[in-house]
């Protein structure tokens, strides 16, 4: 097995063990709907609030878990496929392909097991909040911006050498005679 493939699966284990881990830790400290603040004030920055969610990001969806089942195992396919033609120094590639299978097998695996997300992580600067989440999610979406970057990275390098060997062929003595 190449090392890239092997890079994406230590990612996605260590991502799918800290999502479930977490998620069993809420769920056997909170009852739904309950909160705890590590940094307790009027309008905590940062919650842990039991919540869950049968669609998808910001509740759009819902009560779709078997759709999401199957879209989340068809893109795990295709980065697994995909995984097999990437190049030994694509190893950001890898990471963030990594943390998106991770994410999205977290959640499939509480859709599958529950019939929806257990989300937890709640955000917020005094009393706007955003969407509740969870690591796979967190993941998912890092997983997703590592890719781009990972991308125009690639992209630089690539026309960096190609300038580099434009610029190496312009100064090539000629043949001598």
């Amino acid at each position: 097995m190449k090392k890239t493939t092997w890079l994406i699966q230590i990612v996605a284990v260590l991502v799918i063990a800290l999502d479930q881990l977490s998620k069993y830790m809420v769920a056997a400290s909170l009852p739904v709907g309950g909160a705890w603040s590590p940094f307790p004030g009027e309008n905590p920055v940062f919650r842990i609030i039991y919540t869950y969610n049968t669609g998808v990001a910001f509740g759009l969806f819902r009560d779709l878990s078997p759709v999401f089942v199957v879209i989340a195992l068809i893109v795990a396919g295709v980065i697994i496929f995909y995984s097999r033609r990437l190049r030994s120094d694509q190893w950001l590639t890898c990471v963030s392909l990594g943390l998106m299978l991770g994410g999205a097998i977290g959640n499939v695996i509480d859709r599958i097991r529950l019939g929806h997300v257990i989300d937890f992580i709640d955000a917020g600067i005094g009393t706007t909040r955003w969407y509740t989440s969870n690591l796979a999610d967190i993941s998912s979406v890092l997983g997703v911006i590592l890719l781009g970057l990972a991308i125009l990275l690639d992209e630089w390098r690539q026309r960096r050498d190609q300038h580099v060997l434009a610029a190496g062929n312009a100064e090539a003595p000629g043949v001598a005679e």
